[in-house]
């Protein structure tokens, strides 16, 4: 009994350490002067994963950006982790996957990073890179954006899949 005791405690250690290092690496991203993040490289369980689920650069779909404030409008993000919410199929992702990542809002703009996706019905998530776009301006934001705030006209946004982050 004890040996098998150790092989699921062991099996599960090992599902956390993958699991950590599938999400983002936040803490290493290094920042412009205004505050955005700089270039960063899409790990290759990303990568790979990325493949298997026939996800190629450029693929997009359209997301609610903050799951917590669905259909807002204005939207304020704070800076920090977010959990967004496909409304469309990207690849062979099904809305409503979840999306994982991180937002700036330091620059004249929020910038969106996912690193995770999580499918309905999944038990755990995917290593992804993606970006959040909206229109022509970006993710613009609004001039009432408090520090640490970026208050945006709508609150959903184009997901698309990069390779990298620039």
């Amino acid at each position: 009994m004890v040996p098998r005791t150790l092989e699921f405690a062991c099996g599960l250690i090992l599902v956390v350490l993958l699991t950590g290092c599938a999400g983002s690496a936040t803490g290493r991203v290094r920042l412009r002067p205004d505050g955005t993040p700089g270039p960063e490289r899409c790990p290759d369980e990303a990568l790979k994963a990325m493949r298997y689920l026939r996800l190629g650069v450029g693929d997009g779909a359209t997301a609610e950006l903050d799951a917590n404030q669905m259909d807002a409008r204005p939207i304020t993000l704070y800076e920090g982790r977010v959990e967004s919410v496909l409304l469309d199929d990207l690849g062979t992702l099904e809305s409503p996957t979840r999306l994982y990542g991180y937002i700036w809002t330091s620059g004249p703009q929020a910038v969106i990073r996912y690193y995770e996706a999580l499918p309905p019905g999944a038990a755990q998530r995917v290593p992804i890179c993606a970006v959040a776009r909206t229109g022509k301006n970006q993710l613009r934001k609004r001039p009432e954006s408090l520090p640490g705030t970026a208050v945006l006209e709508f609150s959903f946004g184009g997901v698309f899949i990069v390779d990298e982050f620039l």
